[in-house]
């Protein structure tokens, strides 16, 4: 579940620390105060503000899903039959509980969600369609789109 982000402004030090921790999660909190120009205790003051507000959400392990034997990626687009507010918040609760979902888009297009979706192959990617996807509330039709090639992802 996404974390509802508290109101809070962001300064040049801020932005320096987000940015620090984006290329690398693993920097201690002595090397992020010396690339962003604060002293130690400043620094940590400012990183808790912004984890505890919600604008950095955690720190995590970018694993390789190719090491993982997890290669293959396919993007559903799911069309809902019922889009009012219950029938959405059916799907979104279910979706959440489909592990080989990476991820979950809802959309203003001819379709309702835009799901990115990881398997080990393309007959396990067809179990889940047909086994979990299919059968998520209110879905009313679904249409595929297999990647060929990853030319860039953020590891996110």
């Amino acid at each position: 579940m996404v974390k509802t982000i508290k109101s809070v402004t962001l300064d040049e030090h801020d932005r320096k620390i987000v940015a620090a921790l984006r290329n690398d999660g693993r920097m201690s909190v002595t090397e992020l105060a010396r690339v962003v120009g604060l002293s130690k205790t400043p620094c940590q003051v400012r990183l808790r503000r912004l984890v505890d507000s919600g604008v950095i959400r955690g720190f995590q392990a970018v694993v390789d899903p190719a090491a993982l034997g997890l290669d293959h990626v396919a993007f559903t687009e799911v069309k809902l039959s019922d889009t009012r507010e219950q029938a959405l918040t059916e799907f979104n609760a279910a979706v959440r509980r489909i592990p080989e979902v990476e991820e979950c888009h809802m959309l203003a297009s001819h379709f309702d969600y835009l799901l990115k979706v990881r398997t080990r192959d393309i007959r396990r990617y067809r179990e889940v369609l047909g086994e979990k996807l299919s059968n998520l509330p209110h879905v009313s039709s679904t249409s595929t789109y297999v990647a060929m090639e990853t030319v860039k992802d953020t590891g996110s």
